[in-house]
């Protein structure tokens, strides 16, 4: 169950860009689209919360840290989905095999096993063709790239956090995830603006009324369909399954936008993803420790 709850999610998350370029084509500037998204989510689970109150208080150390690292990891995502090509910020954000590798060998002390190099050549070899661009250097080409590979560093270390609590205070997890993309959504507008200028008037926001309501609805149902499951997966089989969402993100990335995707975002796609399946094959025998069966101590 939790496997195909978090596919499902990952499919819906794949899909999530679309009412966000809504938001955006309805006049949201577009470091603006975040705050409206998690700010509309706020407000509607805000009379649950309340009813929560207590438990917030007396479970803080295991819901802050997991809600800031998932918060920030998928306000970065947002903002990079308007701020440069949605195959892009996709592929980037999942370069979480190359993040969880390189945690395990620098963190935890892991052998550097042959499985981990070959999902380190794959997910590099992936990386490179994604971002170089007639012949320049592979490096991300703008604030949008940047956030992406961000979010996915952020978010790997968010499902390991999740994994070593287990399952509970899933709901206040969720919320406090929310939260957090908020408050990391008004500081990457402070950030490139120095000030809140360009708060979405009423006209705008009756305009993308529709797509706000959507994302705001189900923000929720689909963060709790990832956060859920990241609690009792291993980090290396949720990073498997959210590759769903590549799938449904660049295959209705290709068919709905005008931007390009042909054979090098093809290739690059294509290795990303054998990382992935690479990586979850390796921690299939990671326990609730956190710690592969291949770890060796310092």
């Amino acid at each position: 169950v939790p496997s195909i709850a978090i596919a499902v999610g990952a499919a819906f998350w794949g899909l999530y860009w679309i009412p966000i370029r809504g938001i955006e084509q309805a006049g949201v500037h577009a470091f603006w689209t975040g705050p409206v998204i998690f700010g509309a989510s706020s407000l509607l689970f805000l009379p649950l919360v309340l009813t929560r109150l207590r438990n917030y208080v007396a479970h803080w150390r295991h819901i802050l840290l997991p809600g800031l690292l998932a918060g920030s990891a998928f306000a970065l995502y947002i903002a990079s989905l308007v701020l440069t090509d949605v195959v892009r910020a996709i592929l980037l954000f999942y370069m979480s095999p190359l993040w969880s590798t390189l945690l395990g060998i620098l963190v935890l002390k892991e052998r550097l096993t042959g499985n981990r190099v070959v999902a380190l050549l794959l997910a590099f070899s992936g990386l490179y063709i994604v971002l170089v661009v007639e012949g320049g250097l592979p490096i991300p080409r703008n604030n949008g790239d940047w956030f992406a590979l961000t979010s996915g560093l952020c978010w790997s270390i968010a499902s390991v956090k999740l994994f070593q609590d287990g399952a509970k205070m899933i709901f206040e997890k969720v919320t406090m995830f929310v939260v957090f993309a908020l408050l990391m959504s008004l500081l990457l507008v402070l950030w490139q603006q120095g000030n809140l200028a360009g708060m979405p008037d009423i006209a705008m926001l009756e305009t993308g009324w529709y797509w706000i309501l959507i994302v705001a609805a189900g923000m929720l149902p689909i963060t709790y369909l990832t956060i859920w499951p990241a609690t009792v997966l291993s980090p290396g089989r949720v990073g498997m399954l959210l590759m769903v969402e590549v799938l449904v993100g660049v295959a209705s990335a290709a068919i709905l936008t005008d931007e390009v995707f042909g054979l090098r975002e093809f290739t690059g796609a294509t290795l990303i993803i054998s990382a992935g399946i690479v990586e979850v094959l390796r921690q299939q025998k990671f326990d609730k420790s956190g710690i592969v069966s291949d770890h060796t101590p310092p």
